[in-house]
């Protein structure tokens, strides 16, 4: 009786006949294909297997790349335009200090997410997840940095009170740092224990290209951190909202922290139920979105008032409302 090869579906061994014999079709002998090759479904030959990863050829990887080069410089615009106008009021009014560091990190955010496009690599599998984690905690503490200089500022009616002394921008600064470096241990840590690496997942004649995360445990506690720094800020912005006035951004940091939770309770079942580059789009979608909610929500409506409603971009318009 012939005897045939049999190989389980998932492997990478192919069955060829013979090299001394290549018409016989009764050949047992069997070697592994190269690792850009997968067998035919009689294994008896070697076919190329098709690499499948999120490149900038792909029409959804060049919308992606689109947008995140319009968003940066729609950042940049902005930031232009507060450095130009930096001794207006409105401009004065909610430390534009943070202003400009928040504008900055909001810049490399948009740009991370190039890290998620094109082969994967060893260097860009290890910097995508901690890069965008290191510097969205660096956004989301700028504003929750905003919110309690804002709320502050209106509790402190003495200016000879103590309370006066938390407005200093030491303070301020000091709380986005202290946020900033739960994410940076963090990142640390799992990067040195169980970093991501690239992987090849074979899917029939498909090799599908991406990062493992390594560490599970490292990658969701990055995002249940990034939440809960969400939700603070979200919280005393929501408190902070009906101070009266003219230019409290309050209301504008509680919507954007809104979209940004929207978006990244959304994100957690699309990320689970996808793979592949399909997986990746998800994300850097997710990452685009709430970067563009910050923005639009934060920075639109005062570059609105600078460049449009200069007549109300006064101190006794100012005044006047407090």
């Amino acid at each position: 009786m012939e005897e045939a090869c049999q190989v389980e579906a998932i492997s990478r061994e192919g069955c060829n006949r013979a090299p001394m014999s290549p018409h016989r079709p009764d050949s047992t002998d069997c070697w592994p294909c190269p690792e850009d090759q997968w067998p035919n479904e009689g294994r008896s030959q070697c076919d190329i297997t098709t690499p499948q990863f999120l490149s900038l050829e792909e029409p959804i990887g060049a919308a992606l790349s689109c947008f995140a080069i319009i968003l940066f410089l729609i950042t940049l615009f902005i930031l232009c335009v507060f450095r130009r106008y930096q001794n207006t009021p409105i401009v004065k009014a909610n430390n534009r200090g943070l202003s400009y560091l928040l504008l900055i990190a909001l810049m490399l955010c948009f740009l991370s997410s190039f890290t998620f496009i094109g082969h994967p690599l060893r260097v860009t599998c290890m910097l995508r997840q901690n890069a965008f984690g290191i510097i969205f905690s660096i956004s989301v503490s700028t504003v929750l940095a905003k919110t309690i200089t804002v709320i502050i500022a209106f509790n402190a009616r003495d200016p000879s009170r103590r309370s006066s002394r938390w407005l200093g921008p030491r303070v301020t600064y000091g709380v986005v740092l202290v946020c900033s470096l739960v994410p940076i241990i963090i990142c640390m840590a799992w990067l040195l224990f169980d970093p991501p690496f690239p992987v090849k997942i074979q899917m029939g004649d498909t090799t599908i290209l991406q990062c493992d995360e390594g560490s599970v445990l490292f990658f969701y506690l990055l995002l249940g951190y990034l939440g809960l720094l969400a939700s603070v800020s979200f919280v005393v912005a929501f408190h902070a909202r009906n101070l009266p006035q003219s230019f409290n951004e309050a209301k504008f940091l509680t919507f954007s922290m809104l979209v940004f939770l929207a978006v990244w309770v959304s994100f957690i079942p699309a990320y689970l139920s996808t793979q592949g580059k399909y997986m990746v789009a998800v994300e850097i979608f997710a990452i685009l979105s709430s970067g563009f909610g910050l923005l639009g929500s934060i920075f639109i409506p005062k570059c609105y008032i600078i460049i449009l409603r200069p007549d109300i971009n006064t101190r006794q318009h100012l005044m006047q409302k407090r």
